[in-house]
């Protein structure tokens, strides 16, 4: 499976209006301490709350399958962009009263979230540059 997005730049700003998959729609920009107006987070934030995203995701819906009461589960991440290699720190809070076996359980889940996987196997890039064809000599031909 395949997913798509798309980031066109909104006026003469840095915000950038995302489309993800042609059904939704995410705002992101630069801090004002760069020349943005903050009005979004900056693309390399997303990259945190993705993976913290994923990870509350795989864990809910896995004890929802197993019909365990989860109701209070978050996770925390905190990205360093500047190291090398990359580094996040997640911190996954489960709810009290959980069995060890469960939590172990949920731990290896937690691992397996589809975002970690993706970004442990690492990645390829086919890039490419297009121009645009010229509208205004195209109208005058």
């Amino acid at each position: 499976m395949s997913f798509t997005a798309s980031a066109r730049r909104i006026g003469d700003t840095l915000r950038h209006e995302v489309d993800v998959n042609s059904r939704h729609i995410i705002i992101t920009d630069e801090p004002t301490a760069v020349g943005g107006t903050d009005e979004g987070p900056a693309p390399h934030e997303l990259l945190a709350a993705t993976l913290a995203s994923c990870i509350s995701t795989t864990i809910s819906l896995y004890a929802q399958n197993k019909g365990w009461q989860l109701e209070d589960v978050s996770v925390d991440v905190e990205y360093d962009n500047e190291s090398v290699p990359r580094q996040f720190d997640v911190v996954v809070n489960l709810p009290d009263g959980l069995a060890p076996e469960q939590i172990e359980r949920l731990r290896r889940v937690a691992d397996s979230c589809p975002v970690r996987r993706a970004m442990e196997a690492g990645f390829a890039f086919d890039e490419q540059i297009r121009i645009a064809p010229d509208v205004k000599a195209a109208r005058s031909a």
